[in-house]
């Protein structure tokens, strides 16, 4: 006898369709599961085998061969056990789902019978939906998940035993199951008094607390039939937090609160608006972390479509809190420790998961005390930096994980830290080699990717009621909010969103700098020694600086500006 069933399983974060192939034949009884299964898989011939007897159905004892087709394919995880366990029953006769050849089902299976969530369920239901399907049966507690997808019904199950009868223990009856009066339940031989039963048979099949239909056995009349599945429906209900407590929460950190640095928040605004790489250099206490961790309050919300890419990438690691929130809005925001591995920071694995730069994604990376990172994880960004992807090979499978980040990172000026303090008291100690050794830390491939590298001075007037607040958070988020708009219009046509990602002739086309433009960059690249990069991204900026006062042209003084910022192209100097 054979069976079809549908489930799917992650493919990097993508959600691929699987085709779960059930064959009962006679032989000595045993189970095979095929189709390039891992450890996880292949253990689940034991979970399930003890889930359909615990739960009172009779498991077949005959050979049974599960594929997992496309079978060239590696597949890994416990997703698959709810696919089998139908399969099994519904091959064997046991139970009749007319709607599962359309159906998605995904979760695992507890030796009990009851339902364990998985991850990576959000990208498998989108795959599902792409594939035309209509509906998802999953866990309970992968529900909220996966109804935020629209346009798939989500059941959602909190033991097999729900799929067969509503008349269940207190504990496994669910919201859905007061709908049973109105016939939205699976109608059962043992709910009609009418149903014909099964009579007692050689195999003992009578016995059960259901009836049993196998092919050719005999006393059994009429098979179990799940008519509908609408006592599982899951009905959505987020928790919605008004936009105006998410702006306030914001705002409790708020830049007016930093004492002077005007040219620190100018260079924030920069970054932000267009989306670029930022360097603060400076010593210890100058307000470098606290300036940066301020900075998602002033980038705008994730749109629908970069809310779904985001939510995706969480779910695939695993990461996704609470779903019922819906789609995450905010802008991520991550900030690894320096000892970080390559694996962690890239991502990697035997089953390659996403790293950090691939958790960022559409948001922030904060690497802060950025010379204490291990020089080879630090090489490891330069790829993604440049290409926004991170690719991950393996012998039978390479791994694409997306890579759309600002990097904002922070380190002193020296080993010391004292390097340009401008206090008598904190004088630099560090000698010219020991300060280039400090800096040799960063290669000059990885600053040339940093569009901007500003020196955070220590401040000179510390008395807040006599310091000009400058710019708060609302200002520079409004600024930045406009130069968003206005790239939005101008790359409407083009495969990117912001000016860092600009490149060749669509570089050459919106960041023109005009005769007196090119003429400068010329000399300074003449006179600094500048990299094709450096001049490539000193062009970004200056387009972003433009942005930001509704410009429609480069001029020289846009250039002028950007060029301020890049002062790790100079020679470093005593700073005295």
């Amino acid at each position: 006898m054979y069976g079809q069933l549908n489930s799917a399983c992650l493919y990097g974060i993508e959600g691929v369709m699987i085709s779960v192939e059930i064959d009962l034949a006679n032989g000595l009884p045993q189970t095979h599961i095929i189709g390039l299964p891992d450890s996880a898989i292949r253990e689940s011939a034991l979970r399930v085998r003890s889930a359909v007897r615990n739960c009172g159905f009779r498991y077949p004892q005959q050979r049974i061969t599960i594929n997992l087709a496309p079978a060239d394919l590696r597949k890994e995880g416990s997703a698959f056990d709810l696919a089998i366990a139908v399969g099994i029953l519904t091959t064997s006769g046991q139970l009749i789902m007319p709607s599962a050849k359309r159906m998605l089902l995904i979760g695992e299976v507890a030796l009990d019978g009851s339902l364990r969530p998985v991850t990576g369920v959000l990208p498998m239901v989108e795959a599902a939906r792409r594939e035309g399907f209509e509906a998802v049966l999953l866990p309970r507690k992968n529900a909220a998940e996966a109804a935020l997808i629209s346009g798939v019904k989500v059941y959602a199950a909190g033991h097999i035993n729900q799929l067969r009868d509503n008349s269940l223990e207190p504990e496994y009856k669910t919201a859905g199951s007061a709908n049973r009066e109105a016939g939205s339940y699976l109608a059962l031989p043992s709910d009609n008094p009418a149903s014909p039963i099964a009579e007692d048979t050689p195999d003992g099949t009578a016995s059960l607390p259901f009836p049993v239909t196998v092919d050719g056995a005999p006393g059994l009349k009429e098979p179990v039939t799940a008519y509908s599945l609408e006592h599982l429906r899951y009905i959505s209900s987020p928790i919605i937090t008004e936009p105006a407590a998410n702006a306030e929460e914001a705002m409790k950190e708020d830049y007016s609160d930093v004492t002077g640095q005007h040219h620190v928040k100018r260079a924030l605004t920069i970054a932000a608006a267009g989306m670029h790489n930022i360097l603060l250099i400076g010593p210890p206490g100058t307000g470098k972390t606290m300036m940066i961790k301020r900075l998602p309050g002033i980038l705008p919300a994730l749109s629908d479509s970069e809310a779904l890419e985001v939510t995706k990438i969480f779910s695939a690691a695993g990461k996704l809190i609470d779903a019922r929130q819906g789609l995450i809005r905010d802008r991520p925001f991550r900030s690894p420790h320096h000892t970080i591995s390559g694996a962690g920071l890239i991502g990697g694995g035997s089953v390659p998961k996403p790293g950090e730069v691939s958790l960022a994604h559409r948001g922030i990376l904060f690497l802060d005390e950025l010379p204490e990172f291990s020089r080879s994880v630090l090489e490891m960004l330069r790829q993604p930096l440049e290409d926004h992807i991170v690719t991950i090979s393996r012998a039978r499978a390479a791994f694409t994980f997306p890579a759309r980040l600002m990097l904002a990172a922070s380190m002193n000026p020296c080993h010391c830290g004292l390097l340009g303090s401008g206090h008598p008291a904190q004088r630099c100690t560090c000698s010219p080699a020991r300060i280039a050794q400090y800096r040799g830390r960063l290669s000059g491939p990885l600053l040339d990717r940093i569009d901007l590298q500003v020196e955070v001075p220590r401040p000179r007037d510390l008395d807040k009621k006599t310091a000009s607040p400058g710019l708060s958070t609302a200002d520079m988020r409004s600024q930045v909010e406009e130069a968003h708009r206005l790239q939005a219009a101008r790359y409407r046509r083009l495969p990117i969103s912001w000016n860092s990602e600009l490149y060749g002739a669509a570089l050459k086309r919106h960041a023109d700098p005009g005769p007196d433009g090119s003429q400068m960059l010329h000399d300074l690249l003449e006179n600094l020694g500048l990299s094709m990069r450096s001049y490539d991204r000193i062009l970004k900026l200056s387009r972003t600086i433009a942005d930001l006062e509704c410009a429609e042209r480069i001029t020289p003084g846009h250039i002028a500006e950007a060029l301020q910022y890049r002062n790790l192209d100079k020679p470093p100097g005593d700073g005295e």
